[in-house]
Protein backbone atom coordinates (compact mmCIF):
# COMPACT_ATOMS: atom_id res chain seq x y z
CA UNK A 1 0.00 0.00 0.00
CA UNK A 2 1.50 3.38 -1.20
CA UNK A 3 0.28 6.80 0.34
CA UNK A 4 0.08 10.02 -2.02
CA UNK A 5 -1.22 13.33 -0.04
CA UNK A 6 -2.66 16.20 -1.84
CA UNK A 7 -2.93 19.48 -1.14
CA UNK A 8 -5.54 21.96 -3.07
CA UNK A 9 -3.40 25.09 -4.16
CA UNK A 10 -6.12 27.69 -5.47
CA UNK A 11 -6.72 28.67 -9.24
CA UNK A 12 -6.97 24.78 -9.78
CA UNK A 13 -3.76 23.85 -8.95
CA UNK A 14 -2.86 20.42 -6.66
CA UNK A 15 0.38 19.29 -5.45
CA UNK A 16 0.75 15.51 -4.75
CA UNK A 17 3.11 13.91 -2.45
CA UNK A 18 4.41 10.83 -3.14
CA UNK A 19 4.66 9.80 0.43
CA UNK A 20 7.20 6.95 1.20
CA UNK A 21 9.86 9.00 -1.28
CA UNK A 22 8.74 12.77 -0.62
CA UNK A 23 8.49 13.02 -4.42
CA UNK A 24 5.96 15.77 -5.70
CA UNK A 25 4.36 16.26 -8.69
CA UNK A 26 1.59 19.66 -9.29
CA UNK A 27 -1.50 18.99 -11.72
CA UNK A 28 -3.39 22.22 -13.35
CA UNK A 29 -6.52 22.06 -15.35
CA UNK A 30 -6.20 22.62 -18.86
CA UNK A 31 -7.16 25.20 -20.98
CA UNK A 32 -10.24 23.85 -22.08
CA UNK A 33 -11.53 23.29 -18.77
CA UNK A 34 -10.82 26.45 -17.38
CA UNK A 35 -7.08 26.22 -15.98
CA UNK A 36 -3.74 27.36 -17.55
CA UNK A 37 -2.19 24.05 -18.23
CA UNK A 38 0.96 25.39 -16.31
CA UNK A 39 1.41 21.46 -15.49
CA UNK A 40 -0.10 18.55 -16.34
CA UNK A 41 -3.67 17.76 -15.78
CA UNK A 42 -5.33 14.59 -13.86
CA UNK A 43 -5.59 13.02 -17.06
CA UNK A 44 -2.35 13.56 -18.35
CA UNK A 45 -1.13 11.72 -15.56
CA UNK A 46 -3.11 8.56 -16.05
CA UNK A 47 -1.57 8.67 -19.36
CA UNK A 48 1.63 9.54 -18.38
CA UNK A 49 0.69 6.53 -16.11
CA UNK A 50 0.22 3.99 -19.04
CA UNK A 51 2.90 5.11 -20.74
CA UNK A 52 5.58 4.12 -17.76
CA UNK A 53 3.87 1.33 -16.62
CA UNK A 54 4.21 -0.21 -20.25
CA UNK A 55 7.85 0.60 -20.19
CA UNK A 56 8.44 -0.69 -16.60
CA UNK A 57 6.96 -3.65 -17.68
CA UNK A 58 8.50 -4.33 -20.70
CA UNK A 59 11.78 -3.57 -18.91
CA UNK A 60 11.05 -6.20 -16.19
CA UNK A 61 10.57 -8.74 -18.82
CA UNK A 62 13.58 -7.63 -20.72
CA UNK A 63 15.32 -7.37 -17.79
CA UNK A 64 14.89 -11.12 -16.76
CA UNK A 65 15.33 -12.09 -20.54
CA UNK A 66 18.75 -10.54 -20.90
CA UNK A 67 17.39 -8.38 -23.46
CA UNK A 68 19.17 -4.59 -23.56
CA UNK A 69 16.13 -1.72 -23.13
CA UNK A 70 18.82 1.12 -23.87
CA UNK A 71 16.89 3.70 -25.98
CA UNK A 72 13.25 2.24 -25.10
CA UNK A 73 10.91 5.28 -25.33
CA UNK A 74 7.39 5.62 -25.32
CA UNK A 75 4.87 8.16 -26.38
CA UNK A 76 1.27 8.66 -25.13
CA UNK A 77 -1.42 11.25 -27.40
CA UNK A 78 -4.92 11.30 -24.88
CA UNK A 79 -8.05 12.30 -26.48
CA UNK A 80 -10.68 13.83 -24.54
CA UNK A 81 -14.87 13.46 -24.82
CA UNK A 82 -16.92 16.06 -23.58
CA UNK A 83 -20.36 14.21 -24.09
CA UNK A 84 -21.81 12.37 -22.08
CA UNK A 85 -19.42 13.58 -19.87
CA UNK A 86 -15.71 14.36 -20.26
CA UNK A 87 -13.91 12.04 -19.81
CA UNK A 88 -10.86 10.42 -22.00
CA UNK A 89 -11.90 8.48 -25.05
CA UNK A 90 -8.34 7.20 -25.99
CA UNK A 91 -5.00 6.77 -25.15
CA UNK A 92 -2.96 6.32 -28.27
CA UNK A 93 0.86 4.68 -27.53
CA UNK A 94 3.70 4.48 -29.25
CA UNK A 95 6.28 2.27 -28.05
CA UNK A 96 9.62 2.57 -29.80
CA UNK A 97 11.87 -0.22 -28.53
CA UNK A 98 15.53 -0.97 -30.53
CA UNK A 99 17.62 -3.69 -30.46
CA UNK A 100 15.30 -6.18 -30.07
CA UNK A 101 15.03 -9.73 -32.11
CA UNK A 102 11.98 -10.64 -33.78
CA UNK A 103 11.80 -14.04 -31.96
CA UNK A 104 11.59 -11.84 -28.47
CA UNK A 105 9.10 -9.13 -29.30
CA UNK A 106 5.71 -11.14 -28.62
CA UNK A 107 6.59 -11.57 -25.13
CA UNK A 108 7.31 -8.12 -24.72
CA UNK A 109 4.36 -6.80 -26.40
CA UNK A 110 2.29 -9.61 -23.63
CA UNK A 111 3.94 -8.06 -21.12
CA UNK A 112 3.37 -3.60 -21.90
CA UNK A 113 -0.40 -4.87 -23.03
CA UNK A 114 -1.38 -6.71 -19.63
CA UNK A 115 0.48 -4.13 -17.25
CA UNK A 116 -1.23 -3.31 -14.28
CA UNK A 117 -2.25 0.48 -15.59
CA UNK A 118 -3.62 -1.03 -19.06
CA UNK A 119 -5.76 -3.18 -17.15
CA UNK A 120 -6.70 -0.77 -14.77
CA UNK A 121 -8.42 1.16 -17.47
CA UNK A 122 -12.12 1.19 -18.44
CA UNK A 123 -12.82 -0.70 -21.69
CA UNK A 124 -14.45 2.11 -23.09
CA UNK A 125 -11.19 3.93 -23.51
CA UNK A 126 -9.59 3.13 -26.75
CA UNK A 127 -6.05 1.94 -26.41
CA UNK A 128 -4.43 1.67 -28.88
CA UNK A 129 -0.75 0.50 -29.24
CA UNK A 130 2.17 0.88 -31.88
CA UNK A 131 4.98 -1.27 -31.36
CA UNK A 132 8.05 0.05 -33.45
CA UNK A 133 11.16 -2.04 -33.59
CA UNK A 134 14.10 0.26 -34.49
Amino acid sequence: MVQIDLIYRGQLLCEAVHVPSGATVSTDAPLDNGGRATSFSPTDLVATALGSCMLTIVGKVAERAGIPMDGARASVTKSMQHEPVRRIAKLAVRLEIPGVPPARRASLERAALTCPVHQSLLHEIEIPVEFIWS
